[in-house]
């Protein structure tokens, strides 16, 4: 899925080109859709809900004991004990498939990954991206990559070596604070650029662009 247009890489790429020109940093930008599946999250909730449904199975039989008495037609039955066990274990299946497929749907299922399993997925796929298009890539290792994750409304940025040690998280943050403002409102490209030029700006400062400075990673964004 598309989250830009081609005039709007274009936008974020000059972004990056312009702050590049007063530092010998390089920024690599990138856009995911999600950063993961979470498909062990929908295995603890359909684990959850089907161990809760045996809980209550054996708190309250008479009460699912009512519920198949009533659908073969009220007749009062006298259950055996292997009959027990398998309505129990009808129970305990019926609620796993139920709870797994009604996370497919999407929206319900990123609602049930809590926060900070986001937050560390997020942090997590950022760092992956980093390793691969930017770390130790560069002659100072002055890399840094800013990363969006739209499904979680999440942002990360994380720097080279060089840079991580000379500029404090704090400063990432209001950088990311800028980025995610004009996000929030739905206009992703500007708040790329807005990231992009506050990460420049800080590079601009302890790393000043060389005479003989070549850029090393590409300037385009990446959407993955």
């Amino acid at each position: 899925m598309a989250f830009l247009t081609d005039a709007e890489h274009a936008q974020v790429s000059a972004a990056v080109a312009a702050a590049e020109g007063h530092s010998a940093g390089e920024i690599v930008t990138v856009l995911a859709e999600q950063s993961d599946g979470y498909s062990d999250i929908q295995l603890a909730w359909s684990i959850l809900i089907a161990t809760f449904a045996l809980t209550m199975f054996a708190l309250f039989p008479d009460f699912y004991l009512r519920i198949v008495e009533r659908v073969l037609g009220g007749w009062i039955l006298e259950w055996t004990p292997r009959e027990l066990l398998s309505l129990a274990v009808f129970v305990v299946v019926a609620k796993f498939v139920a709870m797994w497929l009604i996370q497919l749907w999407r929206p319900l299922k990123f609602l049930l990954v809590p926060a900070p399993v986001k937050q560390m997925r997020v942090r997590d796929a950022a760092i992956r991206h980093f390793k691969v298009g930017a770390e130790r890539r560069t002659h100072g290792r002055t890399g840094v990559l800013i990363y969006l994750s739209m499904r979680e409304h999440r942002a990360e940025i994380v720097a080279d070596e060089a840079i991580a040690k000379m500029v404090s998280a704090e400063v990432w943050g209001e950088a990311m604070a800028d980025m995610l403002k004009d996000i929030r409102q739905g206009r992703i490209a500007d708040g790329l650029v807005a990231g992009v030029s506050d990460v420049g700006a800080v590079l601009s400062q302890h790393f000043p662009r060389a005479e003989d400075d070549r850029n090393e990673l590409p300037d385009r964004l990446i959407e993955v």
